[in-house]
């Protein structure tokens, strides 16, 4: 009887742990929006350098490029250097998909999805030169835009970045 007690408590304890953990939720929170309300980003005037990369968790090369705008972030950001992270996820996949995918690369950069069915109205608006497909990303300061529909890798990312920030007043 006393070994079913022990084993009693044991298992309630161990399943206690696992439900707190499962039930811990991130403290993230990711803003939705409409292209109308995203479209700032793209035009800012300031002596910062932009960095807007379109994505989505089940984009393969988009994965794959997460880390190398995070580093970007981290290296560059007391440099004037913004990072914002579009997600095309559907709205209902924030919880699920979106923020444990981010909590688990422990992405700091700032992170909104885009929720606007009317691409065809706004995928041209981001750049004539793009066809939708993804990963895509604009990168652009006060004189200079550059638009890129392809997974891009740290060093790339820094040759186009590096000589706009040399702009940038401190």
């Amino acid at each position: 009887m006393k070994l079913f007690v022990y084993l009693s408590i044991f298992i309630m304890l161990i399943t206690s742990g696992l439900s707190n953990d499962l039930q811990r939720k991130s403290n993230r929170v990711i803003s939705v929006m409409d292209f109308d309300q995203f479209e700032p980003w793209l035009h800012k005037q300031s002596d910062s350098v932009y960095v807007v990369n379109f994505w989505a968790t089940w984009c393969a090369p988009c994965i794959r490029e997460i880390p190398d705008f995070e580093q970007i972030h981290k290296e560059y950001s007391d440099r004037g250097v913004k990072v914002l992270l579009v997600s095309l996820d559907h709205p209902n996949r924030i919880d699920g998909h979106v923020v444990p995918f981010l909590d688990r690369l422990g992405v700091d950069s700032q992170v909104v999805l885009l929720d606007d069915p009317f691409a065809n109205r706004w995928i041209p608006k981001v750049s004539e030169k793009w066809s939708g497909a993804i990963p895509a990303t604009v990168i652009y300061n006060k004189d200079q835009k550059v638009f890129f529909e392809k997974e891009l890798k740290f060093e790339e990312l820094e040759e186009i970045i590096v000589p706009m920030i040399s702009n940038i007043k401190h």
